[in-house]
């Protein structure tokens, strides 16, 4: 029986822009009512800034369909091989998780439905810490089986937050399968008040046992870097130490209680530490939420690019950069991150490559390399030491103590009475793999 041999896909390095829209925002977990956020006109201003990677979960409520209405809104639509559609699998709810193999598939399939797309560029097994090793390597085995039997998932990688941990499951994976994974994912380990990503390269070091290093030895193609602002707890307004009013008490003259006060695992300590940062950057002239954009995303572009797990910043200039997933909840808030990646950028290449010409025929200007130089003696000359040796690098368990996966072993894998996502995708997988060959062909 002839069988069919599956297409190959260009490394994630060589494809994955540099700057990802991250659409965790997209949910009650950031907003009080994600449905009337601004989401279609936050995906059209970011096509027209050039933005044309986008992230998504099943986990964060609503994002995946509100993403995909949003992409199908545009006009003209944008051809689907000019974006990057990112999503993951395995995490149901807060304490509840199935990385079973039926799960995982059933989750892509029903992620295409959702963004509207036969084929998803990278899904990763979703907050892998919470599981055990063994189901992260069913989870991309899984994955991986997908991408080869009709390129519905092209590249595959983990997320999670220890660092320790990730490093831990790229080598497993390597080491059990054979593979490398294409992606790991982490967030709010490389921000100005947790450098733990980057350590020691960030401080002009590094060592085999660094974790850029360990990850770069299991193979890992690219290394990304999400949450800049420790969601939400690196900004002007950061975050009430305890919920205001009270999660428990009725609102005080129509006053709620803020969604990231309730389920930050930050403790209060920390959360009023960085309410100093904010005070810093007043001070300075700035405000902190660009003072941390600035310095992750520049930080991060040179570490993650020398460190070699980054990707392509702007052609034909040959220079790689950390690939950074940012998240925002407004168009402003966007216009605002963009502005200060370019900023970023252009300051990194002025000092890499001496001023040579940028996109568009324009250059670095003196200006990009002073207000990074200004960023860093702020961040590294007075932040760093207001947080001290406390909160510097400080990183919360996860999961927290006493954590239990609420996805009792009966459900594990069950698909829902009724649900016909399988069924649907059955149907039209030879047609979704001979499309997706052909496409790889004339690629």
């Amino acid at each position: 029986m002839a069988t069919t041999t599956p297409p190959r896909y260009r490394e994630l390095s060589s494809v994955l822009p540099p700057l990802i829209l991250g659409t965790a925002t997209f949910n009650t977990q950031y907003v009080s009512d994600p449905l009337t956020m601004p989401s279609k006109r936050i995906v059209s201003r970011a096509l027209e800034l050039g933005v044309r990677a986008f992230d998504t979960s099943p986990y964060y409520g609503p994002s995946e369909l509100l993403l995909g209405a949003a992409l199908s809104a545009v006009d003209p639509a944008p051809p689907r091989s000019s974006l990057t559609l990112i999503t993951k699998a395995g995490r149901v709810g807060p304490s509840e998780f199935d990385y079973s193999a039926a799960h995982i598939r059933r989750s892509v399939r029903r992620s295409l439905e959702r963004l509207n797309t036969d084929y998803l560029d990278l899904v990763y097994a979703h907050d892998v810490e919470f599981v055990n090793p063994a189901e992260v390597v069913t989870a991309v085995t899984e994955l991986r089986r997908l991408r080869d039997e009709d390129g519905s998932v092209r590249h595959v990688g983990i997320s999670g937050y220890p660092v320790d941990v990730l490093c831990d499951l790229a080598e497993l994976v390597f080491r059990k399968t054979g593979e490398p994974l294409d992606a790991v994912m982490s967030y709010g380990n490389f921000t100005v008040q947790n450098r733990t990503l980057g350590l020691p390269e960030v401080l002009g070091g590094s060592d085999r046992q660094s974790p850029l290093s360990r990850l770069r030895a299991a193979g890992v193609d690219v290394v990304l870097n999400a949450s800049m602002l420790g969601m939400g707890l690196l900004t002007t307004s950061g975050i009430p130490p305890d919920p205001q009013p009270p999660a428990a008490s009725p609102p005080l003259n129509g006053a709620v209680a803020s969604p990231l006060a309730i389920w930050h695992p930050s403790p209060p300590a920390l959360r009023l530490a960085c309410q100093r940062l904010s005070e810093l950057s007043a001070t300075a002239g700035e405000r902190l939420e660009s003072v941390a954009i600035r310095w992750s995303l520049g930080e991060w572009a040179r570490i993650g690019g020398a460190a070699g797990v980054g990707v392509p910043s702007v052609p034909p200039m040959g220079l790689r950069v950390g690939a950074t997933v940012m998240g925002v909840t407004s168009v402003g808030e966007l216009e605002e991150t963009v502005s200060e990646w370019n900023g970023a950028r252009d300051g990194l290449v002025s000092s890499t490559i001496n001023g040579a010409a940028g996109p568009n025929g324009t250059r670095p200007t003196p200006g990009d390399r002073e207000r990074n130089e200004k960023i860093v003696r702020l961040v590294e000359g007075e932040m760093w030491s207001a947080l001290g040796a406390e909160w510097l690098d400080y990183s919360w368990a996860s999961p927290g103590e006493g954590y239990v996966n609420q996805r009792v072993a009966a459900k594990q894998g069950a698909i829902p009475e009724g649900d016909s996502v399988l069924e649907r995708h059955a149907d039209t997988k030879v047609g979704v793999r001979l499309a997706v060959t052909e496409a790889a062909v004339s690629a």
